[in-house]
């Protein structure tokens, strides 16, 4: 028998409600070394799942475990190996990026010399190397979201949650960061994002869920998805996410 493998994430039962109910009853796993697409219409409980997994916002009643850590008993423990990027970067605009790295860099305890050392490769890859000590105030939305990125990846999650990630992306730096995640995702780690770019979850998910009124209606491959849907082995996943939206979305 092998050695049991720790799932990345688990999602048991999720539930919390505003002035109506957001998330109902969520159930979700997160497989280690995996990209997982979470998808839904606006609306759906998406952002809501997220900011709960990550530790943002407490769940009416449920149960997440990141790693084996029980994420509602020992927050600070899932927090450590977990990272939050939302889809409006919050960065400090009077900060350089390189200082804002180090700063995130030391409320997680990197030593400081691994920590510029690790800034400076982010922002190398994410093409801000030329941009690292000027202010962040009069960057373009594009440039904070990356600089909330490298931010997010300065202390190596296990975890990586991002909403969004390629709002306000120009073609050339939405390429840098699929292919960021991809390599991390190459290299074992797991990311869970949300993304209205279909195209994006298509080509790069390992596995999709697809969730409409706080409920997770299929969870699976695409070719697992298309099953579930009806349609045939040519539909994109545009065809699969309109037809399992339209026949399963609570009334």
């Amino acid at each position: 028998m092998g050695a049991c493998v720790t799932e990345a994430l688990i999602v048991r039962g999720l539930d919390k409600t505003f002035s109506k109910p957001a998330v109902r009853e969520l159930d979700l796993t997160v497989h280690p070394g995996e990209l997982y697409a979470l998808l839904g219409p606006n609306g759906a409980g998406k952002t809501t799942t997220l900011r709960m997994v990550a530790g943002l916002t407490k769940p009416d009643k449920g149960a997440i475990s990141i790693f084996g850590i029980d994420a509602l008993a020992d927050p600070a423990g899932a927090k450590a190996i977990t990272a939050w990027a939302p889809d409006e970067a919050m960065i400090y605009d009077r900060l350089t990026p390189l200082e804002y790295l180090e700063f995130v860099a030391g409320l997680w305890n990197v030593e400081p010399r691994q920590a510029k050392a690790r800034a400076l490769e982010l922002l190398e890859t994410l093409g801000l190397a030329s941009e690292a000590r000027r202010r962040c105030e009069g960057f373009s939305r594009g440039m904070k979201q990356k600089v909330a990125l490298a931010g997010a990846l300065i202390h190596d999650p296990r975890l990586l949650i991002l909403d969004e990630p390629l709002t306000g992306l120009d073609a050339a730096s939405a390429r840098l960061v699929k292919d960021m995640l991809q390599a991390r995702v190459d290299a074992g780690g797991t990311v869970i994002l949300t993304t209205h770019i279909l195209e994006v979850a298509e080509r790069m998910a390992d596995r999709i869920g697809i969730i409409a009124g706080g409920r997770l209606l299929a969870e699976g491959t695409l070719d697992a998805l298309r099953t579930q849907a009806g349609q045939g082995g040519g539909d994109t996943l545009e065809d699969v996410f309109l037809q399992l939206t339209a026949d399963g979305a609570p009334a």
